[in-house]
């Protein structure tokens, strides 16, 4: 039994006041004065032992009863089900059962019914992998806003604004079976730029010693230009597209940009475009040949899942 911390009295000296008021004939104030309280707490002691040994216990100090504010089990439940199976939002069910917006929210957080499960559920992800290198390629671009002067992660006055600086953007190329990647920073991302960009990446990857056999990319205008399109049938590479509204089709691509963001763009602070450009190239050494291991290579880096299938292929050969 826990005492309260401020009893002068536990229950063992409770029910001693009471049996020498009782029993042996005390007086009240006697009995109060021998304990050391106020003959208004030995008389409760005293009727409280009349009424049996267990009430000589601390009481509860809190409210007795619901606590206040909370709303009874058949109000929680109705709460629940308009919640749950109406699926109505915390305003809606307080103007439906006239009740605070402040309390169905509380009930609805104790309810654990916050977020409502999705009506349709979300499409599996479809995750594959090209056993071989060069049988697929991904290529997006990330606009990054050009830097003027330096921000405020230099400076740290957030009050000022370089406006009318403009965009540069980053073009990516990424193997789907290694993950190997090139990336170049360019000023556009029109027709000319993407096919000019897509030839220099083929040539790269050749240079490692990978044939590009396709291509993923999104259905933005320089990839469905005709440009392209010519520049593609010459490099003897088949051009995919991902599905309308559905980035994650192109989801190689869109991880290296996370990663790239993480380690390259926004890693740390810089003065300059100029000075983030230089640093790009160190990353992309990083990332292929020096990074921590991908955890979706089986502990690999880029270029040794390349040299293992490359090994791979040629024993088959």
């Amino acid at each position: 039994m826990t005492l309260h911390r401020n009893a002068k009295t536990c229950p063992a000296s409770r029910r001693l006041i009471a049996r020498r008021v009782l029993e042996e004939g005390w007086s009240l104030a006697e009995a109060a004065e021998a304990a050391g309280v106020s003959d208004g707490r030995a008389r409760e002691w005293v009727r409280r032992f009349r009424g049996g040994d267990c009430e000589l216990a601390d009481r509860r100090s809190g409210p007795k009863g619901r606590p206040p504010g909370r709303v009874c089990a058949e109000r929680e439940a109705v709460i629940a089900e308009l919640r749950g199976q109406v699926r109505m939002n915390a305003v809606q069910i307080a103007e439906a059962l006239q009740m605070s917006e402040r309390t169905v929210r509380a009930v609805i957080a104790r309810l654990g019914l916050r977020k409502l499960a999705p009506l349709v559920e979300p499409e599996p992800a479809n995750r594959y992998e090209r056993p071989m290198p060069g049988e697929l390629i991904h290529i997006d671009v990330k606009k990054l806003g050009r830097i003027g002067q330096p921000g405020h992660r230099v400076h740290g006055d957030r009050s000022t604004r370089s406006r009318g600086v403009g965009w540069e953007f980053a073009h990516v190329c990424v193997d789907d079976c290694t993950r190997l990647a090139y990336v170049e920073v360019l000023d556009d991302e029109r027709k000319e730029t993407v096919t000019a960009f897509l030839r220099r990446a083929v040539a790269w990857f050749d240079g490692q010693g990978v044939t590009i056999e396709r291509l993923m990319t999104d259905n933005g205008p320089g990839y469905r230009s005709k440009l392209h399109r010519k520049a593609c049938e010459a490099l003897g590479i088949r051009h995919l597209f991902t599905r309308p509204y559905r980035p994650r089709t192109n989801g190689k691509a869109e991880r290296f940009i996370r990663t790239m963001l993480d380690g390259w763009a926004y890693k740390r602070p810089y003065t300059t475009s100029t000075e983030r450009r230089a640093a790009l190239a160190a990353f992309l050494t990083r990332y292929n040949t020096q990074r921590r291991p991908h955890r979706s290579l089986n502990g690999q880096t880029p270029t040794q899942r390349l040299a293992e299938r490359n090994k791979t292929a040629a024993a088959y050969n």
